[in-house]
């Protein structure tokens, strides 16, 4: 954990020291372990600059902003309750995270009437909970233009639909059967796999087995890089296109880059190049890498994401309802090519 000791807090530390008059404190609910536990080193970094920004900047009601970090990348019963437990405790006043969306709904639910909870990544859609306040994309918006795009340019018509078993890949998978359905595509197979490195041969199977030109892939984190993996491996890389709604870039140094040029992705947010005409995606790296230094994480789409619900969190309890450009930025569709993305028209 980068950035100032006394930024990022241990939860239990804070139980023990106590209220501190000076300060208000944010939970950040960030998967530390598990699949996804590999996005949180660059996630930490970015919520720690927004915090050091929104103090700065005159804090909340001259106070500065700490956070304190609890692992969601746990059971959702246990995440929830730790959770609930510490904001009972006392020990932050209102809650920032990303992680699956099975841990989402059990928090959300838990959470009901204890303030505002900040959920940053791609949701599950349907309706939020009062006190929720989501900044990520539903699944027919995060897929659809992608869907639409590759169906049109690369003649992908016959689509395998591979994903973790619970509830963002099974609201993704729904979405992506109504979306193909009236593009004139067909879906020819679908899985759902629980979580953890598992036996990828019958996925593999049923992309052959099918005669599969696409594959849309809601797998994440670690699982979803071992997927790659093992599909390059197979030489299905080649001539079958992958779309993935959870590939940002820490998945893709993990599974050693694409040379093939047809793995595409949806995340709302990548590291921007020199070129980008995402001035403030620039503008942002480079606060963090001037403050993290040249050896700091990426700043992924996950990271962006908390940085924002932090920026948005600070807002909301200084009364201001939000801060600054924080709104959901729009569709957009990715070739990840080597270890750089490419952006594509996907409206």
């Amino acid at each position: 954990m980068r950035g100032e000791p006394a930024l990022l807090r241990d939860p239990w530390d804070v139980l023990v020291s106590g209220p501190a008059p000076d300060a208000v404190r944010i939970g950040l609910a960030v998967p530390l372990s598990g699949p996804l536990a590999m996005t949180a080193p660059s996630a930490l970094d970015l919520a720690a600059l927004a915090a050091e920004e929104c103090t700065e900047a005159g804090g909340v009601g001259g106070r500065r902003v700490e956070l304190v970090a609890v692992d969601a990348g746990r059971a959702p019963e246990v995440a929830a309750a730790e959770a609930v437990g510490l904001r009972e405790a006392g020990v932050f006043d209102s809650l920032v995270g990303f992680h699956t969306s099975d841990v989402h709904r059990t928090l959300a639910r838990a959470w009901a009437g204890r303030g505002t909870y900040v959920f940053t990544p791609p949701h599950e859609g349907g309706r939020s909970l009062p006190g929720v306040r989501r900044t990520g994309h539903g699944p027919h918006t995060q897929h659809a233009a992608a869907l639409s795009w590759l169906v049109t340019h690369r003649r992908a018509t016959r689509w395998v639909l591979l994903g973790t078993d619970y509830v963002w890949p099974r609201a993704v998978h729904r979405a992506a059967r109504a979306t193909l359905t009236s593009l004139g595509a067909q879906v020819v197979g679908e899985a759902l796999v629980p979580f953890g490195p598992g036996d990828p041969g019958p996925l593999l199977d049923l992309v052959v087995r099918g005669r599969a030109d696409a594959v849309l892939l809601s797998l994440v984190g670690r699982d979803l890089a071992l997927f790659h993996r093992e599909f390059a491996r197979a030489g299905l890389d080649r001539r079958v296109v992958r779309l993935s709604g959870a590939l940002e870039e820490n998945g893709l140094y993990a599974l050693g880059g694409d040379a093939t040029g047809e793995l595409y992705a949806t995340m709302p947010s990548f590291a921007a190049s020199p070129a980008s005409a995402d001035e403030r995606q620039l503008a942002l790296q480079e606060r963090h890498a001037r403050r993290a230094g040249v050896d700091a994480p990426v700043v992924c789409a996950y990271a962006r994401g908390l940085y924002d619900g932090v920026r948005l969190a600070g807002a909301l309890l200084a009364g201001h309802g939000r801060s600054g450009p924080t709104g959901t930025p729009p569709p957009r569709l990715a070739r990840a090519e080597g270890l750089t993305f490419t952006e594509l028209a996907a409206g």
